[in-house]
């Protein structure tokens, strides 16, 4: 009986499995790294266009006609508990920072970037989800707001 050892690999398949990790560190470090950009320069523009929302990986242009007029209202999220984001579908949860899709805890989808819980801003629209903002002057916002999505 003769035993064949099988033939030594070639160094190159180590080097892509020794990649592997360093490129998963590297796209981890990424989304940390713009979600927590998001957090410090995420803007809401207000316009006859609509609401626009600047941030990270959620950031869209939701058209003025798919505001709710009148619906746009401050909340303090300690005297509204419902509103409460609850089960994160798609989005980022950092102590301080939630953006991105979640599941109020009414059940209702909603589109989040908040992270003052006290001044929030909670608009409906016409697309089946809310949206759940912290604007630096919630006040000063929905006056900007609801004066955009009348003017329809």
């Amino acid at each position: 009986m003769e035993v064949f050892g099988i033939a030594p690999a070639g160094t190159k398949m180590l080097w892509i499995i020794g990649l592997i990790p360093i490129f998963v560190l590297v796209l981890v470090g990424a989304v940390v790294t713009a979600s927590i950009s998001g957090a410090r320069g995420s803007t809401f523009e207000v316009s006859s266009d609509g609401l626009r929302i600047r941030g990270d990986w959620y950031g869209r242009l939701i058209p003025a006609s798919h505001l709710v007029g009148g619906t746009a209202r401050r909340v303090d999220l300690a005297q509204s508990p419902e509103l409460t984001p609850g089960r994160r579908t798609m989005g980022t949860g950092l102590p301080g920072y939630q953006a991105g899709w979640f599941r109020l805890r009414n059940g209702e989808r909603a589109l989040v970037y908040l992270t003052d819980r006290s001044k929030a801003v909670y608009v409906q629209t016409t697309d089946g989800y809310g949206v759940m903002l912290s604007p630096q002057e919630p006040d000063k916002f929905l006056a900007a707001l609801n004066a955009s999505v009348g003017r329809r």
